[in-house]
């Protein structure tokens, strides 16, 4: 199997399910309402941090305690979409996510946060494999399927334009604590528009390897412990939890040995293609979350920029999520994924090196929004291609295997993002900008020489 030449299952006599685009819309605002949770904090970061009297360590948590659990079970997630159906997953997920915003917004500390936080992770890892399965039985042609994923991509991208503007907004005027109310009405518009049989997906008799699983959960959330030890120079800390993720390291492998069921699908990361896809989702993400959660530590701390101020600044970034998925769409459809992963790729370097730019030469704003512009364009260019071209590449009964493994490559990106430049912005936020672009570059190259 290969990243750009699609299987398709023979249909004979194919007639679309009824009520498919109501469906469409529900398991759309569903990942709406994953990517609100992630974006709609970063500007509650300095009052969240005053709120709780917590420090950059804790900011970072606030943040990797989602990221991690998102990543560390979007494997077997995707496995269980496709053994136990990926419409019931999919409404459990819901369901819990909607409960553990609903708490989050009673949180009482940090700590306490953070744990509703890694709950709704899980939520998060439940529903995104089993939404992109749905996707593929809804819309088994493979134009009709990129036209899907694409209006999938443009009402979830919403998310990320919202998410800055609302939660600016909903901080100024009732504080941190507010922007996860939002969440409550969503997760209820989730589960009436999915309901109905034109949902129902083939189960399959994979088993899930818990042991393993846990040990990969593991694996991720020491070596991020370790990462923000290590940015707060807490040495001692940093030295016992990278021991902890050295012995889990051990573990998994030694588990992955003899398992039955693998939480790696070994098959898809034969491929060198597939395996050069996975680094561009895990570069976007990283230059993507990463940014979300530095940029506004400078507009509000640096700038003096208030809560809504700094929602309206990310505009331009956020705007092309909305706007432009639906012409990547049409894009892919006519010439395949490589030339909007590359163009993608291509834009968040640059981006990152214009907002370098701008913040070592205290550059006014529209150099700012021309950042924040072309990095906007390059996530919404380059992830509904990846998405596309690995839901197609799917062999019957893996696309909820499949879209796990892509999706957790992603959080994992993500989580570094946060961990890493964040550690960075000791040395300045520039330099944070400098290392995401840097990293872009690197898989764009990796991918054009691969591909």
């Amino acid at each position: 199997m290969t990243l750009l030449r699609p299987f398709v299952p023979a249909r004979a006599n194919f007639r679309p399910p009824r009520g498919r685009s109501i469906a469409l819309t529900g398991i759309s605002l569903g990942y709406f309402m994953v990517l609100l949770d992630m974006t709609v904090l970063s500007v509650a970061e300095p009052d969240l941090a005053s709120s709780l009297d917590t420090s950059m360590a804790g900011l970072q948590w606030a943040t990797a305690g989602y990221t991690v659990a998102f990543a560390a079970l979007l494997l077997s997630a995707g496995a269980a979409a496709d053994r136990f159906g990926a419409e019931r997953l999919f409404r459990a997920g819901i369901a819990v996510f909607t409960l553990a915003s609903l708490l989050s917004a009673f949180a009482p500390g940090l700590w306490a946060l953070v744990l509703l936080r890694a709950i709704s992770g899980v939520a998060a890892a439940a529903c995104v494999p089993a939404s992109m399965a749905m996707i593929a039985q809804l819309y088994p042609e493979p134009a009709a399927r990129a036209r899907a994923v694409s209006a999938w991509a443009a009402i979830s991208g919403a998310a990320v334009a919202a998410g800055p503007i609302a939660g600016g907004a909903l901080v100024g005027a009732a504080g941190w604590r507010s922007i996860f109310l939002v969440n409550v009405p969503i997760g209820l518009a989730v589960l009436a528009l999915t309901l109905g049989r034109a949902v129902a997906c083939p189960r399959s008799d994979r088993r899930i390897d818990w042991p393993a699983q846990l040990a990969a959960a593991a694996v991720l959330a020491l070596s991020t412990d370790a990462l923000i030890a290590a940015g707060s120079q807490a040495w001692t800390h940093a030295a016992l939890s990278s021991v902890g993720f050295g012995v889990s390291v051990v573990a998994f492998f030694g588990l992955e040995r003899h398992s039955q069921a693998p939480v790696l699908n070994r098959a898809l990361l034969r491929s060198g293609r597939v395996r050069a896809g996975l680094l561009a989702a895990a570069a976007v993400n990283f230059a993507l979350t990463g940014g979300l959660f530095v940029l506004p530590l400078l507009l509000q701390q640096e700038r003096r920029m208030d809560p809504l101020q700094t929602g309206l600044a990310f505009l331009p970034l956020t705007v092309p999520f909305a706007a432009n998925p639906p012409f990547t769409g049409k894009i892919v459809a006519r010439v395949g994924p490589r030339r909007p992963i590359l163009a993608g790729l291509a834009l968040l370097a640059a981006g990152g090196v214009v907002l370098a730019g701008v913040v070592f030469a205290d550059g006014g704003y529209p150099w700012l929004a021309v950042g924040l512009l072309m990095t906007g364009f390059g996530v919404s260019s380059a992830l509904p291609a990846l998405v596309a071209a690995l839901v197609s590449a799917a062999p019957s009964g893996t696309a909820g295997a499949v879209g796990g493994l892509l999706n957790a490559v992603r959080q994992v990106g993500a989580t570094l993002g946060v961990v890493v430049m964040g550690a960075a912005v000791a040395a300045g936020t520039g330099w944070s900008l400098l290392m995401s672009a840097a990293v872009c570059a690197i898989a764009w190259f990796v991918f054009a020489r691969v591909l």
